[in-house]
């Protein structure tokens, strides 16, 4: 049986598709990784505060070459995922992380944020099973966001 040539399965070929390509007017490192990943870090804590559910931070930095690090989160509506994405402008600018950009699909079912060194992904839970980012950035590091001692009420 000839083997087919077809790399639609294959993580890195997928990436290799779907994610944009660096252009001269995107900065690229607005900040030092440590700041990035802070920020990333409050990010996926602000998004689990707003009942998004299957909050993730990955860092790929090194495997992509517009970010160095994703937050993925599912939320649970179109507004909710909304307001859930304003806060997290609100706290990108209380970080000193502007908004580079933001688009989000004429559903609302995946609505994302570019803060250049961290994009933020908010789904609908099916277009997230769709697209599965986790998947296809499966050799990137997991970042532990979780809180220590106090939770926030």
């Amino acid at each position: 049986m000839a083997q087919s040539s077809d790399n639609t399965h294959d993580p890195a070929s997928q990436r290799a598709r779907l994610e944009p390509k660096p252009s001269p007017d995107r900065p690229h490192r607005q900040s030092d990784p440590q700041r990035a990943r802070a920020f990333a870090v409050e990010v996926a804590r602000l998004l689990s505060d707003d009942k998004c559910e299957e909050v993730v931070v990955l860092d790929v930095q090194g495997l992509s070459t517009v970010t160095d690090l994703l937050v993925i989160a599912t939320g649970t509506s179109g507004r909710q995922m909304a307001s859930a994405v304003q806060h997290v402008e609100d706290l990108g600018e209380r970080m000193g992380f502007a908004a580079f950009g933001k688009s989000a699909d004429d559903a609302s079912d995946w609505i994302l944020c570019d803060f250049v060194d961290v994009v933020v992904h908010v789904f609908e839970p099916n277009v997230r099973a769709h697209y599965d980012l986790e998947m296809m950035w499966g050799d990137a590091r997991n970042v532990d966001w979780s809180r220590t001692g106090k939770t926030r009420p």
